[in-house]
């Protein structure tokens, strides 16, 4: 009973961290569990808990308002996450029975407030699980747009957004697609090892594979944590990396002996799969702002034996005059609002806000502009971003094309998968959404300059 109060205050630390110091949930949850001396199945159900609750917050606070008759944020920072933690476990945890979440909710409360907080705590809990069948949920036809928002817990703006581009069938299942953990890839680096022997490797560590959907190079990982820490890791036979992801690499088409430049490369996954598909011959810079990030690019390049990346921090708003007319292969991986992801990263809709698109969208144009320069006659640009909001896609590419007459979008056809379903990869770009493809939601354009 210790070790299960003790995974559970653990998640409610961490909450608190996310949510009130706006840490990553999960940088928060490596470190909070990194020095723990929990279980393995303790920190799998922390892990649960936390993004769980966090993926599913709106709705929590929505079904937590039948039965408190007071203003949630009112309540001490802990009593709200014990109390919100709770009704997860009630809501989404068959395995763990209702009273056990109860009386650990309760003792809980009592480690952090006064009696009174924890009858009313145990009152609260209680209460849920009793009537957890009849909780009442927005009408669906007669208020579509609060439905969406409390049912699959997203903020109101995201879904009022989404209902006007997409329309509310397409929006509901990008919602369901949202809440459903995603599978973590990694990418064979064909530098070192085949896929062959690698996954007789991954046999001799005890780590469940699985083909992926779209990528030769590609392997759906399951039922490992911490895989950091495993030997085939720490040689440098594979990359983490989401198959969208992997996918720009292949839009790119680096060749052995190309200059590429990678203008916002940071972790630096385009970056040394670039090198990978190039045979380490040639030469790829490598840019970034903040020099911690960079660091993070030369780590993984020693560790997957690359030696032709260079990194150099660099401003991509700004134009480096030596470099124009000179790469083979550019790739802008932008800044985005990151609302492709939101499956990977719970705590991100949350924080985000919709007012900031617009600035987004001027960014996006100007780094776009800048990296134009360095794309010598007949070489290629790639515009990327891990986002499905059209006013920082396609629009944006269109918005360059009426300026550069000199550059056209090519053909993706041939170099993207056959199964990734999409009607435009013949028009030089590829919509991508978690909802149809099960990957991370992206966009990714192909742009030849004649």
């Amino acid at each position: 009973m210790e070790n299960s109060i003790n995974a559970r205050e653990t998640a409610v630390i961490i909450l608190d961290k996310v949510l009130r110091e706006k840490a990553y949930s999960n940088i928060a949850l490596k470190q909070g569990l990194e020095h723990s001396k929990l279980s393995r199945v303790d920190k799998a159900l922390v892990t649960e808990i936390v993004n769980g609750t966090l993926k599913n917050l709106i709705k929590l606070d929505y079904i937590a308002g039948q039965f408190v008759k007071m203003n949630m944020s009112k309540l001490d920072k802990y009593i709200e996450d014990i109390l919100r933690t709770g009704i997860y476990q009630i809501m989404y945890l068959d395995r763990i029975p209702d009273s056990a979440v109860c009386n650990e909710g309760a003792n809980l409360a009592r480690k952090y407030s006064n009696e009174g907080t924890v009858k009313f705590i145990n009152a609260v809990l209680r209460n849920v699980s009793r009537n957890k069948e009849n909780i009442q949920f927005p009408d669906k036809a007669k208020e579509p747009n609060k439905y969406l928002s409390v049912v699959y817990s997203h903020p109101m703006w995201i879904v009022e957004k989404w209902l006007g581009e997409f329309g509310f069938e397409f929006t509901e299942q990008l919602l369901i697609a949202n809440n459903k953990v995603p599978n973590f890839t990694i990418r064979v680096n064909r530098l070192k090892i085949d896929k062959e022997a690698l996954m007789k490797i991954l046999d001799q560590e005890d780590i469940e594979y699985g083909d992926s959907l779209y990528n030769k190079e590609a392997l759906y990982i399951k039922g490992t944590s911490a895989i950091e820490n495993k030997s085939s890791f720490k040689q440098g036979l594979y990359q983490i990396q989401d198959e969208s992801s992997i996918l720009v690499g292949h839009a790119l088409d680096p060749k052995p002996g190309d200059l590429v430049i990678d203008i916002c490369s940071a972790p630096g996954g385009k970056a040394t799969h670039a090198a990978e598909l190039m045979d380490n011959k040639g030469r790829i810079i490598a840019r970034d702002v903040y020099q911690h990030k960079l660091d993070l690019i030369q780590h993984n390049c020693k560790r997957l034996g690359i030696s032709i990346v260079e990194t150099e921090i660099f401003d991509a708003k700004e134009l480096d005059r030596k470099l124009i007319g000179k790469a083979d292969k550019v790739l802008l991986d932008a800044p985005c609002s990151g609302l492709g992801v939101l499956r990977r990263k719970p705590d991100m809709k949350l924080k985000k806000t919709a007012d900031n698109f617009d600035e987004l969208n001027k960014l996006q144009q100007q780094m776009l502009s800048k990296a134009a320069e360095y794309v010598k006659p007949k070489g290629v640009l790639v515009y990327s971003t891990c986002t499905i909001n059209k006013s920082e896609n396609l629009k944006v590419v269109e918005s360059f094309l009426k300026n550069r007459e000199d550059f056209y979008l090519e053909d993706l056809s041939k170099l993207l998968p056959e199964n990734l379903e999409s009607n435009t990869k013949t028009k030089g770009y590829v919509e991508i959404f978690p909802n149809i493809h099960g990957i991370d939601g992206f966009f990714i354009a192909r742009l030849r300059r004649k």
